[in-house]
């Protein structure tokens, strides 16, 4: 299976929002940055069998964004599992009830995404991993989804990302 990890991308500002913080949206930039981003994925030669997104808003419009750059044609899954305080834990749990074979997207949230990385790849959280707005990364598992048990075959940048889109 491998593993997409992707973090939404720039929302409206803490300080300048007035709703609950589940509602904020992507800017105008962060959707047009994300758009870009995404088109890297196409480059990396990505073929998803499965997006799922946190319930938020900007999650939402970002793995929106994902699924059109790379053309992909079954419907979004929401879960909680990818809620920015959901226990890193429940996304392998997650990921063990899809075939091992697929290759699925995850949009969410820091610190998160991080510490779901660090339990792949380590076993555990650690601190130092983290993914930038519209950044990525991809894990591999050999069988079944298990803490300890994944292999990193990229982390990029959105700006990386957004070289790759134009190669």
């Amino acid at each position: 299976m491998e593993s997409i990890l992707f973090r939404h991308g720039i929302a409206v500002d803490h300080e300048k929002w007035d709703g609950p913080d589940s509602q904020r949206p992507l800017t105008a930039r962060g959707s047009e940055k994300t758009r870009q981003a995404a088109a890297g994925l196409v480059h990396l030669e990505i073929v998803p069998t499965h997006v799922l997104t946190s319930p938020y808003l900007r999650a939402r419009e970002t793995a929106k964004l994902v699924r059109e750059a790379l053309e992909f044609k079954t419907e979004i899954q929401v879960c909680d599992e990818l809620l920015p305080t959901a226990p890193p834990d429940k996304l392998l749990v997650l990921l063990n009830s899809l075939p091992q074979d697929a290759c699925v997207i995850c949009v969410g949230h820091e610190p998160h995404l991080g510490e779901a990385a660090g339990l792949v790849l380590f076993g555990e959280p650690v601190p130092g991993l983290s993914l930038k707005k519209a950044g990525a990364c991809s894990l591999y598992f050999d069988g079944a989804p298990k803490a300890g048990t994944g292999m990193l075959r990229w982390w990029l940048t959105p700006s990386q990302l957004r070289t790759l889109a134009k190669c």
